[in-house]
This record gives C-alpha cells, structure tokens and sequence, in this order.
C-alpha cells in the first residue's frame, strides 16, 4: 500500500499565491510517483488544519511559502503531532526565515555575508542610513517580497510610508552590484550553480514568477573557482542552521572590478519554490533527476523532532 502524504499549501503570508502554485505541482508530481495524496488548504485557523490531518497520514510535504509556513510555526504544530514532514526543522526554520540573525550566524561561520543593519522604520523616513546605493528589506519575509533598491537620486523611499506592512524595523543592506547565483543543497549534496539574468531591473517577485522576465543559465558562465566558493558556502550555511532535506543559498557575485570578483550570501531558503519557473527542480533536472524523483526524495527523507 502506498503512503499517504498530505500537502499543505496556501496559508495567509504575503507568498499565498505561489504556495497555492508550489502545492498542486508537487500534489501532481507525487500522484504521478504512486503515493495516494491529500491536499489540504491552510488557513488562519489551527483547528480546521488538524481536523483536516485526520486521518493521519504517513508524511506532510509543507508547500507552504513565507511566514507561519516557514518560519517554524508550522513545523511545532507538526512536531508536537509527531507527524514527519518534508524540509527543515523548527529551530532551522525559524533561523533561517530571521535574516540579521542567520546573517550573524554565517558570519560566525566564515561565510562572506552583506555588510547591514537592522533600524527602525522611521530612520528611513528620516534619511539615508548608510551611503547610497543600499537595500531595503522585511526581517521576514521570502520571494524578495518588499525588497527596494535605493539608488543616487532616489526621493524618501515612498514605499517605506504608504505601502510597508512588515513590522516597525527594517533590514538595510549595503547593495551589491553585479550579478545574481543560487545553489540547491539536497541532503549533503550541493547541486549546481544558476546565474539568473532579469531583463531589467533586479531579481524581484515579478521577475521571479513570470515567464520570460528571467534568463536561467545552468552551469552559471563563472570561473570555476567562484562556483565552487558557492557550493561550498551553500553547503555550509545550511548545516550552520541545521537545516535538512533541500534548501536554496542565494548570492551575489561582485565581478565588476574583473575576475576572480567576490561573492556574497544573501540568504537561505527553507522552502524554496517548487513552481514550473523554480530553480530547485530546474536544477534537479540538469543533474538528471525528474520531479516526481525530487519530491519522492523529499517525502522518503522527511523527518519530524518530536
């Protein structure tokens, strides 16, 4: 008999819709591995959520994008169910979802990370808090969702007083030209390198779920020394926060001055997207393994910590 496995996806962050995306690619692709599947739509309300895992299935693949779904909310639920789920643990995913805080751990580590600073949002309003150009961003949030580069010339980032729903603090980040990496770790196992080429502006949310707004070179043309550091870096930010299954290292790669140029880690991601425009499964692929093969790995090395 096969195993039953419920996917979770939507929930009410700001990434709902490409979790909505996420789950029912992933929900198709274990149907056509052979499980039997349970698709379940999370909303605000734990009580429908359990009855909703009852029955019991064998494994939950959490599809579920920004906060409450990857920030280790989800991940105690389902650890004090003593139910196994797909990606990283509570502590891994609560880490990696607080930027300063893993930025911090990393630069413990010995990874090159963007020099940056937490402030209140007001201080923005105010004025430049560090020399132009820099970043703006969520201390929480995913899918480059409220990041804004300032740039010279720049007016009072509007953005910051009409339109900022994420918290009195923001994450200011020294901006970092030249191009965009990302890596896949799968278990132990760093898998290739995608330089992602948008066709204007940076890699932002629109750049990232619509088609033909983003170029995707695997293997990124780099030197080979530098795609290597990437690996390596991804490989050790994620057992730095203990993470497990599959996570997505992202990085700049500064070669503006010439080769060999510099890199930097930009972030970890828990739940990195699993959409028909993702980087995990186009990564996946280059290396020879279709989806139902990834998300049939994810499900058969889901663990839970109770």
């Amino acid at each position: 008999m096969s195993k039953e496995v419920a996917v979770l996806m939507g929930g009410w962050s700001a990434e709902r819709e490409v979790s909505l995306v996420t789950g029912t690619a992933c929900a198709a692709a274990l149907i056509e591995a052979g499980y039997a599947v349970r698709e379940i739509l999370v909303e605000r309300d734990p009580r429908r959520l359990l009855d909703a895992l009852e029955p019991r299935p064998d494994v939950v693949f959490n599809a579920l994008h920004g906060r409450f779904g990857e920030d280790g909310t989800i991940q105690a639920l389902l650890d004090i169910m003593a139910l196994p789920y797909t990606h990283s643990g509570l502590l891994a995913s609560a880490l990696a979802m607080n930027k300063p805080m893993s930025k911090r751990l990393f630069k413990m580590a010995g990874i090159p990370v963007v020099d940056g600073k937490v402030v209140p949002r007001e201080h923005v309003l105010a004025g430049d808090v560090m020399p132009r150009p820099y970043v703006v961003k969520p201390l929480a949030e995913g899918s480059s969702v409220g990041v804004h580069i300032v740039k010279e010339g720049d007016n009072t980032p509007p953005f910051v007083r009409e339109e900022w729903r994420f918290g009195e603090e923001v994450l200011v980040e020294r901006y970092i030209p030249g191009r965009e990496l990302t890596v896949t770790v799968m278990g132990e196992k760093a898998l290739a390198v995608t330089e992602l080429r948008p066709d204007e502006g940076f890699y932002d949310y629109t750049h990232k779920y619509t088609g033909g707004r983003t170029a995707h070179l695997i293997p990124a043309p780099i030197p080979e020394a530098i795609a290597a550091a990437c690996k390596n870096y991804a490989l050790s930010a994620h057992r730095t926060l203990g993470c497990r299954g599959v996570t997505r290292a992202d990085f700049r790669y500064d070669d503006t001055a010439g080769d060999p140029g510099q890199v930097f880690l930009l972030e970890i991601n828990t739940q990195p997207g699993m959409t028909p425009l993702s980087l995990v499964p186009e990564q996946a692929a280059y290396l020879g393994l279709s989806f139902p093969e990834l998300v049939s790995w994810m499900v058969e090395n889901a663990q839970c910590d109770s």
